[in-house]
Order: C-alpha cells, then sequence, then structure tokens
C-alpha cells in the first residue's frame, strides 16, 4: 500500500514540475516575440526610402529690395535678364546692358552655348566699378547628355563663366535614369564651395519632383518652369511650397512668338495702361507679387531698362485676380 501511495505521489509530482516546465516555457516565448504593432512598426521602418531634410527657411519675398531668401538661407534677386537664344556675343551685351542698369540676377546655360559672353560681360562690369562679383547672382544648368558626369559638367560650367562659384546650378531637364547621380555631384560641389544653391527645371510631375527629394539630400531651392498668365502652375508652386521650394519662370512674357497674344489680352492691355505701364511690365510685376522670381531673356538694349522698372508701382489685389482669371493651363514652350 504504502509502495502503490509513492509510486502515486512520485507520478504527481513529476506531473506538476512539467506543467510548471510548461509555463515557464510559453512566457518566455511570448516575452521574446514582438506584438503584430511590433511588427508592422518595424516593416514599415525599413521599408521607407530616405528622405531630404524639411530644414527649409519659408522663402520670403522683398518686393522693396528684390529679393527672396531661398529654403538655404540663401538671398536670390527676384528678377534678372535671360539668355537663351542669344549667341556668345549678344548675351555679353545684354548681360553688360543689364548689369549697367541694375540687374543682379543672370541666367545661362551650358546647353545655350553663351556662359563665356556671359563671363566677360561680368568681367567688364566688375572692372569698370559697376558692380562687385558679391552683388551678382549667377545661375547656369547642367545638359542632360553632362548627368553621367556631373562633376566635369560643373568644372566646365566654372570654367567657361571664368568663376570661382556659381550662385545657383540647376538640372535643365528631368532624366530618371542619371538625374539623381548628377543632382549628388552637385550637392558635393555645395560641400566643398563651389556651388551655392542648387535646383531643378522643368520637372512638372509632383511625383516626378518628389522623387528627386526623396533620393537626395539638399532640396531644390528652386523648381525652373514655364510660367505665364496662360499656364500659371499654381498646384505645382503649392505642391514645392512644402519644402521651400521657389518657382522661377522661364518664358514669363509667353515666349519668342507668343509674347504679342499676351501683350494684346485686354485684360493685361488694361492694366497696364491703368498703371501708365507697358504690358511686359504689368506682367512682370505680376509674377513677382505672386511669388515667382522671372528671368524675361532679351537683346533689346531698351525693353531690358523697360523690363528692370517695375519696382515703383503695384498690382491691387483685383488685378491680381484678374490675371489669375486668365490661366488657361497651356504651355506654349516645347520643352
Amino acid at each position: 500500500m504504502k509502495k502503490t501511495l509513492s509510486i502515486l505521489l512520485a507520478l504527481l509530482l513529476t506531473g506538476m514540475l512539467a506543467a510548471c516546465g510548461n509555463d515557464i516555457t510559453n512566457d518566455s516565448v511570448l516575452e521574446a516575440a514582438p506584438s503584430e504593432s511590433q511588427k508592422e512598426e518595424t516593416t514599415t521602418s525599413e521599408a521607407e526610402p530616405p528622405t531630404a531634410e524639411l530644414i527649409s527657411t519659408e522663402p520670403e519675398f522683398d518686393l522693396d529690395a528684390g529679393t527672396v531668401t531661398l529654403n538655404n538661407g540663401v538671398s536670390m534677386p527676384i528678377l534678372g535678364i535671360g539668355t537663351f537664344a542669344l549667341s556668345d556675343s549678344e548675351a555679353e551685351e545684354s548681360v553688360y546692358w543689364a548689369l549697367r542698369d541694375g540687374y543682379r540676377l543672370i541666367d545661362t546655360a551650358r546647353i545655350y552655348g553663351d556662359e563665356a559672353g556671359v563671363g566677360r560681360a561680368i568681367r567688364r562690369a566688375i572692372d569698370e566699378g559697376l558692380v562687385t562679383r558679391e552683388e551678382i547672382f549667377v545661375t547656369t544648368k547642367m545638359w542632360t547628355s553632362d548627368y553621367g558626369n556631373g562633376d566635369a559638367a560643373i568644372n566646365a560650367s566654372l570654367e567657361r563663366l571664368g568663376l570661382d562659384y556659381i550662385d545657383l546650378m540647376i538640372l535643365h531637364h528631368s532624366q530618371p535614369e542619371n538625374d539623381v547621380a548628377a543632382y549628388k555631384a552637385m550637392e558635393q560641389a555645395v560641400a566643398d564651395g563651389r556651388l551655392k544653391a542648387i535646383g531643378l527645371s522643368n520637372y512638372y510631375d509632383p511625383d516626378d519632383f518628389d522623387r528627386m527629394v526623396n533620393a537626395t539630400s539638399i532640396l531644390p531651392a528652386v523648381l525652373q518652369n514655364e510660367t505665364h498668365p496662360y499656364y500659371q502652375s499654381a498646384d505645382r508652386k503649392e505642391h514645392i511650397a512644402q519644402y521651400g521650394t521657389v518657382l522661377e519662370s522661364w518664358f514669363p512674357l509667353g515666349g519668342r512668338g507668343n509674347t504679342q497674344t499676351l501683350f494684346n489680352d485686354p485684360v493685361i492691355s488694361a492694366i497696364a495702361a491703368a498703371h501708365g505701364k507697358t504690358s511686359a511690365q504689368a506682367i512682370l510685376r505680376w509674377h513677382l507679387q505672386d511669388g515667382h522670381i522671372a528671368i524675361p531673356g532679351s537683346h533689346n538694349e531698351k525693353h531690358i531698362q523697360e523690363n528692370f522698372n517695375i519696382f515703383d508701382f503695384e498690382l491691387t489685389p483685383d488685378e491680381m485676380m484678374q490675371i489669375a482669371a486668365l490661366d488657361k493651363n497651356e504651355r506654349l514652350g516645347d520643352w
């Protein structure tokens, strides 16, 4: 009997120990396994691509000073001279006239073939004491065929311009196969002082713009796209505002072959007449008040002077609304 009780007691004790062992093992598994929320958090974190930090300064347009503070803190003039479709010698003349008449923003590009002429005009204006290098803001653009070796393209533009640094360099067009690499070359040039600011041009799709932001480190300071009263890009401007990026207008007057269409628009003509200004001056003033940098191009000395004479009047809120109503979402350029 005692033997039987001993056996039963031993069996009972073994079962209790086994049960305790199972409880300990299960508790350990529960503590080690991540919760569903932890699993989801880990997966999401690993899947998110690196993005440029939103460290931007809100663009601040100062219409009295004629400048805007870019998202990297650099001050940029809001009205400049463009050199598209000018020969090298024409660009030299136009840029010299512009600097003499008060312009401080110059826009050129490698593909324009006039960087050397722009550089000569800058040196002439400096040599004559009209301006200092620090007062001039020079923009150029890297062409798509140069994206494969962005660093060499930057150095080549510096050499053609005859400058130690470029204030703003822009990728001229979207080219997904290698524009990120070209942009990163510009980022490195910012780090070593060859460039002061960088940006993009002809990126019309918001997703395409975001692709660049998410793949790089420095936020684009400027997006240079076609913009004018018939193609106002309001949605695009709103999208890039989250990055502190400023919209800069090429073809601000509609572009060669289309300017008269805008100039003769009855709304624009009436607004210009009310201020004793030309249609071109009214349109350029609209650009500045609407928060765009404008770079009208010209090789006409009188027009260059007139285009700059827009800081002595202001469009009324009603006039701004009238021009806003002209938007047709219609591009006139073919770039």
